[in-house]
């Protein structure tokens, strides 16, 4: 069995998006719970994976889907494209999350006629990880960059974005961000004691054709 590729993973995408669009799922008929369906989905996907590549799936330990890729799997809803993911530190925020997403954004229907239900992949997003980041707080850091900011300006920043540090890690983080300006990101990520991505932006990017680092695999 071929090892699994980052490539291989973005073109077995596209296959599996079409095909689980045309399969009908009892089990799933009538639920509202987003979770279930989100599981549901992700299980389907390792399956379809697991016939035609060899691969590491990812454990508790690991915290992300493909660890041997650096690549996370969501599933969401088209109506609230969102989850959460692990928080580690406030510089991922600025950075991104440290790994790739693909992000599955389904459709649910249900058939009332076969008692089950159909799942519609809108979407399946792939964003690198150097666009993880929050897209405001990277675009607004690179506005300042531009204008001839310096660590004063980007420290009053960082404080107004209210960002999860004390005055001194983030006065590092301001001179970190100086000296290694930040990529543009794509994400919406709210302050919590988990991150809680949310990923309108890139569904519309990704729709509009994409830009490098977000790219839609629908095919």
């Amino acid at each position: 069995m071929e090892k699994l590729t980052l490539a291989k993973l973005k073109a077995a995408t596209g296959e599996f998006v079409r095909e689980l669009s045309k399969l009908t799922i009892p089990k799933l008929y009538g639920t509202t719970d987003g979770k279930a369906v989100g599981t549901e989905i992700e299980k389907r996907f390792h399956a379809f994976l697991g016939t035609r590549f060899s691969y590491t799936e990812g454990s508790a330990a690991s915290g992300i889907d493909f660890p041997e890729l650096g690549v996370d799997l969501k599933s969401t809803s088209i109506q609230q494209p969102q989850s959460s993911s692990p928080f580690r530190d406030a510089s991922q925020k600025i950075y991104g999350l440290g790994y790739h997403l693909l992000v599955l954004v389904y459709e649910k229907t249900d058939d009332a006629r076969k008692r089950a239900a159909k799942l519609n992949i809108k979407h399946a997003v792939f964003v690198a990880k150097e666009q993880t980041a929050d897209h405001q707080t990277t675009r607004g850091l690179l506005e300042i960059i531009a204008n001839d900011g310096n660590v004063d300006d980007v420290d009053a920043f960082l404080e107004d974005r209210n960002l999860p540090l004390d005055v001194v890690s983030r006065r590092l983080l301001a001179e970190r961000i100086l000296r290694e300006p930040p990529e543009l990101g794509y994400l919406t990520i709210s302050n919590a004691l988990q991150w809680r991505l949310q990923y309108g932006r890139i569904v519309a990017v990704a729709a509009d054709g994409g830009v490098a680092g977000v790219e839609d695999l629908h095919g």
